[in-house]
């Protein structure tokens, strides 16, 4: 009897385990990213369609797996891509980086982000591996990503 109930209680530990495990959708923080491939830098100034949110020095950073879809336009599960933007400073003829405003996250996983086309989206404030900015689960991400159907919802485009 004990030990039927020990095996049930086990059982029901590791089903309670396994459910909420599933149910967690967060985008990890992706450590190392700047040991990745450095894809390309951008910058968007103040008056782009897309500042004062997207308004500064972007940094692209892919993981193995990503590198190999920005090359075929399909991405893997596991396809990691960073984006690292900084306040631009402006000097006497020269724009430099400043502070880290936050960095962006997209996480394929097909099955994981089904509702964001695969992609899992995140934000993380400044220098916070915590500070999570994404509140809809990455729908408002997608929205925009949408548009880019053809390269499997990503902007970036590697340059040889």
């Amino acid at each position: 009897m004990k030990l039927l109930r020990a095996i049930t209680i086990t059982g029901l530990i590791a089903a309670i385990t396994a459910t909420a495990l599933a149910g967690d959708n967060k985008v990890p923080y992706p450590q190392g990213y700047r040991q990745w491939q450095h894809v390309k830098t951008m910058v968007i100034l103040k008056g782009h369609t897309f500042s004062p949110d997207f308004q500064g020095i972007h940094h692209i950073y892919a993981n193995k797996k990503a590198m190999a879809g920005l090359t075929s336009g399909k991405y893997q599960d596991g396809s990691v891509l960073v984006l690292d933007l900084l306040e631009e400073v402006k000097g006497d003829f020269v724009l430099q980086e400043g502070g880290r405003k936050y960095i962006a996250v997209m996480h394929k996983s097909g099955k994981q982000y089904s509702q964001t086309g695969g992609w899992g989206f995140e934000g993380f404030l400044q220098d916070s591996k915590e500070k999570r900015i994404v509140k809809d689960k990455g729908v408002e991400c997608f929205s925009c990503h949408k548009s880019q159907v053809s390269g499997d919802y990503v902007f970036s485009k590697y340059r040889n």
